[in-house]
């Protein structure tokens, strides 16, 4: 079965707390939609908090689990920003269910040789250090899941470099390699899995922002790509962990 072609249960998600990075907009919102729509209690994650209070509205207006709202820069963010992260997620949910890390920077597309180390070093910060460090202090909560699902929203510049791509494409490098060493390490210590997805072209505004000049009507939508995220977060996939879903090609490997 290719995730892309997942019929979710419509109570896939149901008792279930998930948290979304970069839930404002794109890939993110569609997916923390989605997620509520399937009976998730969803924990929005961003640093525009109008955005994310657009989602949240969203939700309420379809009468779906109470979503929360949890406003984070994660280009500011210190670790004792996290270790806050965990104490006001354990208290108001006793547990974490799962984690989709979709927010991401693209930076600037240009040769390394010209790429400006400030925003080198925000990449590293937004794109690598951030879900690192969610990783490092939410791991408890996530093991008081039954069933724990980790999802990292990859891209092929992270499965093979290509000119001009420069920090995003090694950022999300650092990503793939996040996930299988997370992977590794509890397989079989706990319930928690780990692995990511690569959705390819799809009609965003950083796609938009990397090919300015493509019609967006030619690139699928981020709704298109929501069986494959509703796989890997729901129980039909626990027997995958460490695993890397090529929305792009329908692979998985």
């Amino acid at each position: 079965m290719n995730p892309l072609d997942y019929q979710a249960p419509a109570n896939l998600l149901e008792q279930r707390v998930i948290a979304v990075t970069g839930a404002g907009d794109g890939i993110g919102k569609e997916a923390a939609l989605t997620f509520a729509r399937h009976g998730a209690t969803v924990i929005l994650m961003g640093k525009t908090v109008a955005k994310l209070e657009n989602v949240f509205d969203q939700i309420a207006d379809e009468n779906l689990a109470e979503a929360a709202i949890y406003p984070i820069d994660f280009f500011g963010a210190t670790e004792p920003d996290y270790i806050d992260m965990c104490n006001r997620i354990e208290a108001a949910f006793g547990k974490l269910d799962g984690i989709l890390f979709n927010a991401a920077e693209l930076g600037d597309r240009t040769p390394l040789q010209n790429y400006a180390i400030d925003t080198w070093q925000r990449l590293m910060q937004v794109n690598v250090t951030a879900p690192f460090l969610m990783c490092k202090h939410l791991l408890p909560l996530l093991r008081k899941s039954d069933d724990a699902s980790l999802v990292f929203t990859g891209s092929s510049v992270g499965y093979k470099g290509r000119a001009y791509w420069g920090a995003y494409a090694v950022t999300k490098a650092a990503g793939e390699n996040l996930m299988q060493t997370l992977a590794d390490e509890e397989d079989g210590t706990s319930t928690v899995r780990a692995n990511s997805i690569n959705p390819g072209a799809t009609r965003t505004k950083m796609r938009a922002k990397a090919f300015p000049a493509e019609n967006p009507s030619t690139v699928k939508t981020p709704g298109e790509l929501m069986p494959a995220y509703l796989y890997l977060m729901g129980r039909d996939s626990k027997h995958l962990n460490g695993s890397q879903v090529d929305a792009s090609s329908r692979k998985i490997d």
